[in-house]
């Protein structure tokens, strides 16, 4: 009877610990506990997000943020008004199509206090030359473009053939 016990308790454990819902005996009808599962792998946050979230640029300017494409593209002319963000993104690893592009922005008030962000997304196909630019133009979110200081941008999507 004891072995049940130990066998029954460490079932319960395994289950718990997996995040399992359990069926409790009670002498009343059988309850589920609540489901607590978690994804056993952590979502992935993109760099372009995390270092605009932590991003504190001068008053008056647009600082760049880090991303994973940084080696594939320059981007110029990076201007800010009236709480509108515009600049250019140049393709430099390949002539090919461009797929998908995203410019994201965040925009920060005269403490550099993240208001909100926003993005530039193109899709489908792009063709693209040597040295042709794409334009972007990223309005901050509705509500906050009175306070916009400053601005920061990142390319956290590019996809060319």
């Amino acid at each position: 009877m004891r072995r049940t016990h130990v066998l029954a308790s460490c079932l319960v454990a395994a289950a718990l610990g997996a995040g399992l819902p359990l069926a409790l005996a009670s002498g009343s009808p059988a309850e589920t506990a609540p489901d607590r599962r978690t994804s056993a792998v952590a979502p992935e946050i993109d760099p372009v997000t995390v270092g605009l979230r932590a991003g504190h640029p001068t008053p008056g300017t647009v600082g760049r943020v880090a991303g994973p494409f940084d080696d594939r593209f320059t981007l110029t002319d990076a201007r800010l008004s009236g709480g509108v963000v515009t600049g250019q993104v140049s393709v430099t690893s390949d002539v090919s199509a461009l797929l998908d592009l995203q410019v994201l922005a965040g925009f920060y008030d005269a403490r550099g206090l993240l208001l909100g962000t926003a993005a530039f997304d193109l899709h489908g196909d792009h063709e693209t030359r040597p040295g042709e630019r794409v334009r972007f133009s990223i309005r901050a979110p509705q509500g906050v473009a009175a306070q916009v200081s400053s601005a920061a941008v990142g390319v956290p999507v590019l996809v060319n053939e």
